[in-house]
């Protein structure tokens, strides 16, 4: 369902699909990154914690950030729709624990789903479900370059 060449909004299944047609890239695939839901509306993806760490073993927050990137800026892409390009302009992340064993869930949701911004935010919870990180990503849309 588009409107205007962007996806107003898509199944789960389609987005889903669509993104695993488009693949995560080498950064999230080498890091075990998946995605179990994709939407416009909500996306949701898994890191396991077991190679995601930092010397002492807590996650490291790079990864939480990768993570949230790449649900926030595959979501902005699915918003944008064709001959359109979502490009990350700004991230921040607060960490508020650490993740020391199992998975890592990621839930994207818009705050805002511009023609040229998006801005989302990216919840990082552990097996319990306790919040790990929070993430708030803008991407400009820009055209597809030639």
């Amino acid at each position: 369902m588009r409107r205007g060449g962007r996806v107003s909004d898509t199944s789960t299944t389609d987005g889903l699909a669509w993104a695993t047609q488009r693949g995560m890239g080498a950064l999230a695939e080498k890091m075990g990154i998946e995605f179990t839901e994709f939407s416009v509306q909500r996306s949701v993806g898994t890191m396991p914690v077991e190679g995601n760490t930092q010397p002492v073993g807590l996650v490291h927050g790079g990864a939480y950030v990768v993570l949230g990137e790449s649900l926030g800026s595959m979501a902005a892409n699915l918003h944008a729709g064709p001959g359109k390009l979502a490009v990350g302009v700004d991230i921040n992340a607060t960490h508020t624990r650490s993740a020391t064993s199992g998975v890592v869930t990621g839930v994207c949701t818009p705050i805002h789903l511009g023609r040229s911004i998006t801005v989302h935010e990216i919840v990082v919870s552990d097996d319990q479900g306790r919040r790990c990180s929070t993430i708030r990503i803008t991407n400009m849309i820009k055209e597809l370059p030639a």
